[in-house]
């Protein structure tokens, strides 16, 4: 049987955790290691200095074994995979993130991050993301389809599946697009805003827009146009 470790960015409460665990658990033994509080643009990082906790946690899934950890998501994936998976994972899940992670939002994300380092450790990977939105419609309608396709599909090394749900009805989705690229567009433009602290300091805090521009076959592109976007992401060449 496959065994299936599954974290995320956005907590181990998070709806998309549960539902992402609740589609996989149909293809083989899942275990989650996730924040336990949000961790959103951790990117890549982990806990070289100091340490963390893991401990076992009730999970809404029948048959998961869950664990919710004070480290990043990368931490959430290397502790599932050198102490707590029972045996080394097959697949490394990550999400689902309440968000996209396309174009440049893919070097911040704490998820993606999460399957790289997966990815790192030779375990197949996927990051699966969706619109900020609330309606899940889209995403519930292919994720368990989505996993069933691309867990037998293979990457090169320190390689991921990338996959985001547009936040549209399932009424108005065109479908699934594969085989898209990592859009070069900047997705974020930001900038801070300051505001004066006691003691002659300054407080910063990001502010900034979206960019909903993008070139055609691209990942960003295709959640623009009401598509499910799928294709591969690589970090280190």
């Amino acid at each position: 049987m496959r065994k299936i470790l599954i974290t995320n960015d956005d907590g181990i409460e998070a709806d998309g955790l549960i539902r992402l665990a609740a589609a996989a658990v149909k293809f083989g033994e899942v275990v989650i290691v996730a924040p336990d509080s949000q961790r959103s643009a951790m990117s890549h990082s982990i806990s070289l200095h100091g340490s963390f906790e893991a401990w076992q946690v009730d999970f809404p899934v029948e048959g998961v074994r869950a664990y919710a950890c004070t480290g990043t998501p990368a931490d959430c994936v290397r502790i599932g995979v050198l102490n707590l998976s029972g045996g080394r994972p097959d697949h490394v899940f990550a999400g689902v993130n309440k968000g996209f992670n396309v174009a440049t939002d893919l070097q911040y994300s704490a998820t993606v991050g999460a399957a790289f380092e997966g990815a790192f450790r030779g375990i197949h990977s996927v990051a699966f993301s969706e619109s900020h939105g609330d309606d899940h419609e889209v995403t519930d309608r292919y994720l368990e389809e989505l996993i069933a396709e691309l867990i037998e599909k293979p990457l090169a090394l320190n390689e991921i599946w990338n996959v985001n749900f547009p936040g549209c009805t399932l009424g108005e989705c065109k479908g699934i697009l594969r085989g898209t690229t990592v859009s070069d567009g900047v997705f974020y433009e930001d900038h801070y805003d300051e505001t004066p602290a006691p003691g002659g300091r300054v407080t910063y805090t990001v502010v900034g827009e979206r960019r909903w521009e993008a070139a055609e076959g691209t990942d960003l592109r295709a959640v623009l146009d009401d598509q499910v976007s799928v294709g591969k992401a690589k970090n280190i060449s």
